[in-house]
């Protein structure tokens, strides 16, 4: 696995301290952009929340999902949350050591209680002590927030720099610009009220003492008489469950929940990923697991028709331009203004996605913008299927024939057919998973030569 380290530097460890309007939690920034640009301690926000208690069990839910693996947990894992302002809200992500599982706390305008929130993406420092503050806060007592140094204008800072170096695997960009096309097929398939959500959730299996999961394989679970019930088998209108144990963090808020919502795509059979959303007093907490816990989101290849073509990367700067932080991006908008049209921009939004650029929101059924601090473009240059699908179509691996083409690789030959939006392939990929994990290396490098994607001297 191809890792670099990303170095975390923060002007001072975020703490909870007790001031002259009472406790105030505050979260420093490293660097990160906004609205002017790079800034090494950006500052996002400064009120009071409206229900404290509840948005400190939400922020260590995202912090858990943040410094977990669910599949070999023998790894060390932890990346610092990210936090977003925009503009009417705060959003709060993570992604866990394993690729699996993505969590995401939105903290709504009536969440928040002071002036209007900043725009731009940054990490913030969720340190051990911190974290030790948060669980004792029980009561909704007045808590001020503030979310970046001190002082609006910072250029230099005295004292020591608080330093964190984490490694940063490819898996876990490319996972988390999977997470995101994943989520945005996805449909609304079932809504409990507070008690009904309790009830199901505290009755999933949890991960042995041992650490191993308490059951493997797909699990299913479809809506009945104002629950959901467990089938056998993916009935219309099932939702997959896969790794139950994966939703405790949903634990931290169970108490304060109004409503669990559930999304997942049609059910067509295969094991498929899902969001599980609880809906909390002016936020949302929102879990989105993989299809297996053994299975990261950086495998699933939905990124792979957005990524291949020149036009979509045309496109997609162009968008990026009209982007301003909004907490709800409208295609149709961005069509008009883009002079594209509405199916370009999806493409050009799903691109965006797979560099940090984007995120999807199940509840408001909308992409939001944000911009992720990492170098982007590796999500793009290391994932294994594009950079041999280019280097196929750069040599001239690809012969075409109508809707037929063959595709030499190494000493063998396969045969593509393509009718429409669909494809087959006579690979192992292919005959394994059959277009549910996004297409094959032969079946990409096809589209790029019928789309003129190809660039000289092979893979760019």
């Amino acid at each position: 696995m191809t890792r670099s380290v990303q170095a975390l530097a923060y002007a001072r460890p975020s703490s909870l301290e007790s001031s002259q309007v009472g406790p105030s939690l505050g979260l420093e920034t490293a660097g990160g952009l906004t609205p002017r640009g790079a800034e090494a301690h950006p500052r996002f926000f400064a009120g009071f929340l409206s229900a404290p208690r509840i948005a400190a069990r939400g922020l260590l839910a995202v912090a858990d999902v943040a410094a977990a693996r669910y599949y070999q947990r023998t790894l060390p894992a932890s990346l610092d949350p990210v936090v977003t302002g925009n503009g009417d809200r705060l959003r709060f992500e993570s992604f866990s050591g394993c690729c699996g599982v993505y969590a995401r706390l939105d903290v709504l305008r009536e969440g928040l209680d002071g002036q209007e929130t900043g725009h731009g993406t940054t990490n913030v420092d969720v340190n051990a002590p911190l974290r030790e503050s948060l669980s004792r806060i029980t009561a909704d007592d007045p808590l001020h927030l503030r979310v970046g140094p001190e002082e609006m204008a910072v250029t230099t800072l005295d004292g020591p720099v608080v330093e964190k170096k984490v490694p940063l695997p490819d898996r876990w960009l490319r996972g988390f610009a999977e997470a995101q096309v994943t989520s945005a097929r996805f449909d609304l398939r079932a809504e409990l009220t507070a008690a009904q959500a309790v009830a199901f959730l505290r009755s999933l299996p949890r991960s042995s003492p041992s650490g191993r999961a308490a059951a493997r394989g797909a699990r299913w679970v479809v809506a009945s008489g104002g629950s959901l019930r467990p089938t056998t088998r993916p009935v219309s209108g099932a939702v997959c469950l896969p790794g139950p144990e994966r939703l405790v963090a949903l634990q931290r808020v169970l108490r304060d929940a109004t409503a669990l919502r559930v999304y997942g795509p049609v059910a067509d059979g295969a094991a498929a990923a899902s969001a599980w959303e609880v809906v909390l007093p002016g936020m949302r907490l929102t879990l989105t697991l993989s299809p297996d816990s053994a299975r990261g989101f950086s495998g699933e290849g939905g990124v792979l028709e957005a990524l291949a073509t020149d036009d979509a990367a045309a496109d997609a700067e162009l968008v990026s331009v009209l982007l301003a932080w909004e907490p709800r991006i409208e295609p149709a908008s961005l069509a008009e203004q883009a002079g594209l049209s509405v199916e370009r921009v999806r493409a050009a939004l799903t691109r965006l996605g797979t560099a940090g650029r984007v995120g999807y929101d199940l509840a408001d059924a909308a992409y939001f913008h944000r911009e992720l601090p990492y170098d982007a473009d590796r999500a793009e240059r290391h994932n294994p299927r594009l950079v041999a699908a280019r280097r196929l179509a750069g040599e001239g691996a690809v012969s075409l024939d109508g809707s037929r083409a063959t595709v030499a690789s190494g000493d063998r030959r396969y045969q593509v057919r393509e009718s429409g939006s669909a494809f087959t392939c006579t690979c192992q990929w292919w005959a394994d998973y059959r277009g549910r994990r996004g297409p094959c290396k032969h079946a990409l490098a096809v589209r790029m030569v019928r789309r003129g994607a190809t660039v000289a001297g092979g893979v760019r």
